[in-house]
């Protein structure tokens, strides 16, 4: 290979061919995305403007010790993309849950969601799934735990 030279195949588009390739993956994945958005502000705005803030902290707060645990199987059932879970986050961290428990929600809406892991289901065998889950669950709390106990330094 020469510098500057892939040795991959592309085909021979023209600048006009690739703008309007991107364009078309662009509308494409916010097509995907948007829904999921507008999920995801639509709950953060129920939690931020109807879930009381004393529910929030006694149930995701500091003086619970399983809200961490809480959290991420509350998620588990959800389905949203990161992006939805954003607006959701940013209510429940403005209502006093801790950030590791907020965390743990988020990843365990987007790593072990019931739709994914039906999906998934179909791709591997039981034992692989169950180990998955298994791993994930323990990191997705042992990052919570961990978030929460240096929330002071990092907020």
């Amino acid at each position: 290979l020469s510098a500057g030279k892939v040795d991959i195949e592309s085909p021979d588009l023209t600048k006009r061919e690739r703008l309007t390739y991107a364009k078309e993956q662009m509308l494409s994945t916010f097509k995907k995305v948007f829904p999921y958005i507008l999920i995801g502000v639509g709950i953060g705005a129920l939690i931020h403007n109807w879930i009381p803030e004393s529910w929030i902290v006694t149930v995701l707060g500091s003086n619970n010790p399983f809200g961490v645990i809480i959290a991420t199987i509350v998620g588990i059932p959800m389905y949203a993309d990161i992006f939805g879970t954003i607006p959701v986050a940013e209510a429940l961290l403005s209502k006093g849950a801790q950030l590791g428990t907020v965390l743990s929600f988020m990843m365990a809406v987007t790593t072990l969601s019931l739709p994914s892991l039906i999906m998934l289901r179909k791709a591997v065998k039981p034992k692989l799934l169950s180990l998955f889950i298994g791993i994930c669950a323990v990191g997705i709390i042992l990052v919570g735990y961990l978030f929460n106990a240096f929330q002071i330094i990092l907020i």
